[in-house]
């Protein structure tokens, strides 16, 4: 169970121990052999969506919420969890972890469907009907996921309950509702004089949608390499900036969430978050690792790195608007700043983003040329700078996401970092920092 903290490992034992309470007893009038076929089918398709399309037959768990009682839908996911593929230590554990999870929620999701008459009309075959309850079931079941996976990822990495499963429940509940949709025309199907054969048929289209996802899936992991291999040629040349990359990603998406951009803005602010120094690549190693000022000539070469990373990312066609943020992160509203003295409203929005997360992690860091500044005296000096150097609407974004859930920086493995709770507002702390 390397790996895994004590209280995680704990919430994990506590899950199936609900779990295995929620399977008992199962009804006298339980249809044993429909959950059979159902945890077999589940079973079967688990292991071939694992490998094939990092996903999950959620169709199938939700017919059985919509089918049968709760203690017998709960069931169903069991022997396809316990048995299914697992890439990482330890294995018994996310095992375990897997099908309880998925047990609680199917559980719920088919105890508020059969309250509200749901089963009655899936036998009747009444489809308008049936809508009401299964949509209520396919929220409780996207609800319990996001709160178990969310619990657990708060406790595993310390990241704020809150935001985790809001983030989980969003993400999930559109492809939850097409999964319910799925689920319950088989449920009805199988209800119908055409028998579970025909019910089953209902799974081909959902095959073909998880091709279409494994196409999407592939491409993206493939964009995540090209992105990790830049990210680590840059921490080799410039190993006292190692991480910085990540973090001011992570940075960027804080501002991105709190100022509420669509999903694929956020993405593409932490690839320029991320790939923001790429141009470093370019410039001369000796310069980057001085330890001590630079010369006026030394720092005109420096300042040509947005210019380098520009060229350097011009192929990269994914990466869209995240090349402008590349090439002027280190303009200033005030029209002071490089490459081009750009002023106000000309610089990109994304590179004004970049810009107050590049600063932020860049004063709350320890360089050979500065100590690490308490996260507090960060934000006001970002504060101080605010409309001159930065976007008072971007500070404003990082302070209150921050000072609201804490600062979690992502830690590299050459690094001891901890996460810094959400800072007190001190008036009189006003340190200078670089910027």
């Amino acid at each position: 169970m390397e790996g895994i903290p004590a209280r995680a490992r704990g919430y994990a034992a506590c899950a199936a121990l609900g779990s295995l309470l929620c399977t008992l007893p199962p009804g006298p009038r339980t249809p044993w052999w429909a959950v059979a076929l159902l945890a077999g089918l589940y079973a079967g398709g688990e292991r071939i969506a694992r490998r094939r399309f990092a996903g999950t037959l959620h169709p199938v768990l939700l017919a059985g919420a919509f089918l049968l009682e709760p203690a017998a839908a709960a069931l169903v996911p069991l022997p396809g969890a316990l048995f299914s593929h697992v890439e990482r230590r330890p294995f018994a554990l996310r095992r375990l972890w897997r099908a309880a999870q998925a047990s609680l929620a199917v559980w719920a999701a088919s105890h508020v469907h059969g309250a509200l008459g749901g089963r009655d009309a899936v036998a009747a075959c009444e489809l308008p009907r049936a809508l009401v309850p299964a949509g209520a079931a396919v929220l409780v079941f996207c609800a319990a996921l996001a709160l178990l996976n969310g619990g657990m990822r708060a406790l595993a990495e310390g990241l704020p309950l809150r935001r985790v499963c809001r983030g989980l429940f969003l993400r999930s509940l559109a492809p939850l509702a097409v999964h319910g949709l799925a689920g319950l025309m088989t449920a009805v199907l199988w209800r119908s004089p055409y028998g579970p054969l025909a019910a089953l048929l209902v799974l081909f289209p959902t095959a073909v949608s998880w091709w279409v996802f494994a196409q999407y899936h592939r491409e993206r992991a493939a964009h995540q390499a090209t992105i990790r291999a830049l990210v680590q040629a840059v921490d080799i040349k410039d190993g006292y900036t190692r991480g910085h990359s990540e973090r001011v990603g992570q940075a960027s998406v804080l501002i991105a969430r709190e100022l509420g951009m669509d999903e694929s803005r956020i993405e593409m602010l932490r690839f320029a978050g991320i790939l923001h120094d790429v141009g470093k690549l370019g410039v001369p190693t000796r310069l980057l690792r001085k330890d001590g000022p630079l010369t006026p000539q030394e720092r005109r070469v420096i300042e040509l790195h947005p210019e380098y990373g520009h060229e350097i990312t011009r192929g990269i066609a994914f990466l869209g608007e995240a090349r402008s943020a590349i090439l002027h992160h280190h303009e200033r509203l005030d029209g002071t700043g490089y490459p081009y003295g750009l002023s106000g409203g000309q610089i990109p929005e994304p590179a004004r983003v970049v810009a107050v997360a590049d600063a932020f992690d860049a004063m709350t860091s320890t360089r050979s040329y500065s100590r690490a500044r308490p996260v507090g005296a960060a934000l006001e000096e970002l504060r101080r700078c605010a409309g001159a150097q930065f976007d008072p609407r971007m500070v404003a974004a990082l302070a209150d996401a921050v000072e609201r859930d804490g600062w979690h920086p992502v830690v590299t493995a050459d690094e001891t970092r901890t996460a810094v709770p959400p800072p007190a507002r001190t008036p009189d702390d006003r340190s200078g920092a670089r910027r």
